[in-house]
């Protein structure tokens, strides 16, 4: 399988103390199981290029509320002395926020968490494994543990939100630069599929200078006790793929299976970010947690169907280098 599916390698840190130009991220993420409502916590690392000196550590955190309409948004920055990203364990600490195997526990503005999670499913990669070690692509994303169950609460200003068996994800990214431009999904749990994981990305890299690569499509479908993994270059070359601000449609396959979809979200199930980009600038992200995903899987061989529905449960982010798709920046 690969030294890259090792949770434990999967879960320590990249950075080392001093580099210069990275950014790195641990993020949370989960629905509740009938509601429109997801939170999203993550805790990164920004070093940049010019002055890596200047580290810090940032708190994120989001809490999504297709109900109201209303989502809060909250950022911390923190001296990277006030951080601990350990190398050789998972252990996270960015000023009093904690993040380990199985807790997170922290406060950003007016949302704050103590959650546990737990699962047992084997972690998901969206690139080659050889992809991960080496100087390309400038920026990776995995996930260590898909389908993972949370439980506890998060408060947002006075209001508790008590979480009990709401499914998502523990994830991990980092590089040295953001990726150029991408649209990015996920579902844990499909409505009429629950067990099911789907994580997709169409995106292009940046080679050097002005130049960027094709479009490609990476994706990876756990369904029905199989895992169909189409990462190759080769493969995301070949997908077909096209995305608006709100909309995204893909489709890839190989000799055995074809799997399209859809993945959409109303403007108002989206928030702005602005992330720092590490050789400089700031890269803009629309982020939806809760948005809806459509995905057909056909069988080549049999010619059989399958149709796996998720409503406001779809993870759903476009980066771009402007903030044309009109959503206000929150943080």
């Amino acid at each position: 399988m690969g030294v890259y599916r090792d949770r434990w390698l999967l879960d320590r840190a990249v950075y080392e103390p001093g580099r210069a130009g990275h950014y790195e991220s641990f993020y949370q993420r989960a629905n509740h199981p009938e509601r429109p409502l997801a939170f999203w916590l993550r805790y990164t690392i920004f070093a940049p290029a010019a002055r890596p000196e200047m580290a810090v550590g940032e708190l994120w955190a989001v809490a999504f509320d297709g109900e109201t309409g209303e989502h809060a948004v909250a950022k911390r920055e923190f001296p990277i002395a006030d951080c601990h990203f350990a190398r050789d364990e998972f252990d996270v600490q960015v000023g009093d926020a904690r993040l380990g195997p199985g807790a997170l526990s922290g406060s950003a503005g007016e949302i704050s968490w103590d959650l546990r999670y737990q699962g047992d499913e084997s972690p998901v990669l969206l690139l080659p494994d050889r992809m991960y070690a080496g100087g390309f692509p400038k920026a990776k994303s995995l996930v260590p543990l898909p389908m993972a169950r949370f439980s506890g609460r998060y408060t947002v200003g006075d209001r508790v939100v008590d979480v009990t068996d709401w499914v998502g994800s523990q994830n991990h990214n980092w590089g040295s630069q953001h990726t150029h431009r991408y649209a990015f999904g996920q579902v844990a749990g499909f409505d009429d599929a629950p067990d099911s994981f789907l994580e997709v990305a169409t995106a292009k890299a940046r080679l050097g200078g002005p130049l960027v690569t094709p479009w490609v499509t990476t994706l990876v479908l756990r369904h029905g006790g199989r895992e169909y993994s189409l990462v190759s270059m080769r493969r995301a070359m070949r997908a077909r793929a096209s995305y608006g601000y709100f909309h995204w449609d893909f489709a890839t396959g190989d000799d055995s299976v074809r799997i399209s979809g859809r993945i959409s979200a109303d403007r108002d199930d989206f928030v702005g970010l602005r992330y720092g980009n590490p050789p400089g600038g700031y890269k803009y992200c629309i982020n939806s947690k809760i948005g809806t995903a459509e995905i057909i899987v056909r069988d080549r061989r049999s010619g059989r169907s399958e149709t796996l529905h998720a409503q406001h449960r779809a993870l759903f982010e476009i980066l771009a280098d402007d903030t044309a798709a009109g959503i206000p920046i929150r943080a």
